[in-house]
C-alpha cells in the first residue's frame, strides 16, 4: 500500500467531511484552508514586521501580533500592551486588572513629581508624558525591529520638569523568547528633588495569571520569591511566570532585566505579589534625589518574554549577553 502525506491526508478527510455535507468547495479554496491551517505566511510576512500608524507602533513575529508601543498624543503616558508569549499568544502584561486598574502593560512615569502626577489614571492636566515624535527606522541589523520616541512632561499651569527620548529594540533569538531592548535619556528641564515617590520611572504590570496572587510566581536572579523575598533588594532580573490560563500546557513568563550603570548600581526593586514591578530606588531613599537643570539620567532595561521558568529560558545567560 503505498504511503500518504499528512497534507493529503487531511485534505482528504476535509473534502471527504465537506462532500458528506452536500458541499462543494474549489481546490483552491481548500488549498487556501490548509495554508491557514497549518499557519504559514505568506514570505513578506515571516519574521518580524512593523507597522505605524497614528501614534500606535505593531510589531508581529510570522504575521502574529508580538507587541504594541501605543503613543497617542491623548494617552496620559506611552506603553506597552500587549506583549504576547511566544507560545501561547496570550499577553504577558495587563491593559488594567484590579487592585489599581490604573496600571497599563509596561509603561515609564513618576509620582509625586515637582507637585504633579505623571502615573495615574486620572486627568492629564495633573500631569502628562506626550509623544511628540514616534518614528520607525530601518534597521542595521537584520531580523531587528528598532524605533524611536520622544517625548515632552507637561503639567497645566506648571514648568515642564523633564522630557525624554526612547530607543526600542525588538529581536527573537530563538522560538522560546521575544526580547525587547529599552533606552531612556531622562533631561531635567528644571531642577529637580524627589524625597520619595513610590511610583517612580520604568514599571510592569502583568498578566494576573502569572501573578502569585492568583497562582503564578515571582522569582529574581538571586533565588528570592515573591514580594516577600525580592522587596527592596538588588538583583539583575526578576520574572512573573507561570501555567496560561487559557493554555495550562505552557508556562511563560515575562523578566524585567536591570541594567548595572542604571542609578550608579544602587536599583532596589519594588515588587508586589498582585503583580506589579519596579526596579527603581525612589521608594528606598536615604537622602533626595536630586537632578539640575539640563542634566540627563540614562536608563537601559531589557524585556524578555520567555517559555518556561526562568532556570529554562536560562536568564543569567540572556543577561550576560546583554549587559
Amino acid at each position: 500500500m503505498n504511503s500518504i502525506s499528512r497534507r493529503h491526508f487531511v485534505q482528504t478527510t476535509v473534502s471527504l467531511a465537506i462532500g458528506a455535507a452536500g458541499m462543494v468547495l474549489p481546490r483552491n479554496v481548500t488549498d487556501d484552508w490548509w495554508h491557514r491551517w497549518n499557519l504559514k505566511p505568506d514570505s513578506q510576512a515571516e519574521g518580524l514586521t512593523a507597522y505605524l500608524n497614528h501614534g500606535n507602533l505593531f510589531v508581529r513575529y510570522d504575521n502574529l501580533p508580538l507587541l504594541n508601543y501605543r503613543a497617542h498624543p491623548t494617552l496620559k503616558y506611552p506603553y506597552f500592551m500587549p506583549l504576547n508569549g511566544p507560545v501561547s499568544g496570550l499577553s504577558l502584561t495587563a491593559e488594567s486588572a484590579l487592585p489599581y486598574p490604573h496600571h497599563r502593560g509596561l509603561w515609564l512615569g513618576c509620582e509625586p513629581l515637582d507637585g504633579g502626577d505623571y502615573w495615574s489614571d486620572n486627568e492629564l492636566s495633573s500631569g502628562h508624558i506626550q509623544s511628540t515624535n514616534l518614528q520607525l527606522h530601518d534597521s542595521d541589523e537584520e531580523g531587528v525591529v528598532h524605533f524611536t520616541d520622544q517625548c515632552s512632561w507637561l503639567r497645566e499651569g506648571a514648568e515642564s520638569p523633564f522630557e525624554d527620548s526612547r530607543t526600542f529594540r525588538v529581536h527573537v533569538p530563538d522560538e522560546t523568547s521575544r526580547i525587547l531592548d529599552c533606552r531612556f535619556v531622562i533631561t531635567a528641564r528644571k531642577d529637580i528633588r524627589i524625597d520619595n515617590a513610590k511610583h517612580a520611572f520604568f514599571a510592569i504590570r502583568c498578566a494576573p495569571d502569572i501573578a502569585p496572587t492568583y497562582g503564578g510566581r515571582l522569582l529574581n536572579s538571586e533565588g528570592d520569591e515573591g514580594a516577600e523575598g525580592t522587596y527592596g533588594k538588588p538583583a539583575r532580573w526578576c520574572s512573573y511566570f507561570g501555567p496560561r490560563r487559557l493554555r495550562p500546557d505552557v508556562v511563560e513568563g515575562i523578566a524585567v532585566m536591570d541594567h548595572p550603570d542604571n542609578f550608579s548600581g544602587n536599583c532596589p526593586w519594588f515588587t508586589r505579589d498582585y503583580g506589579h514591578l519596579s526596579p527603581q530606588p525612589f521608594e528606598f531613599l536615604k537622602e533626595p534625589f536630586r537632578m539640575s537643570v539640563g542634566e540627563t539620567l540614562e536608563l537601559q532595561y531589557r524585556i524578555v518574554l520567555h517559555v518556561g521558568t526562568p532556570n529554562q529560558a536560562n536568564l543569567d545567560r540572556i543577561y550576560e549577553q546583554w549587559v
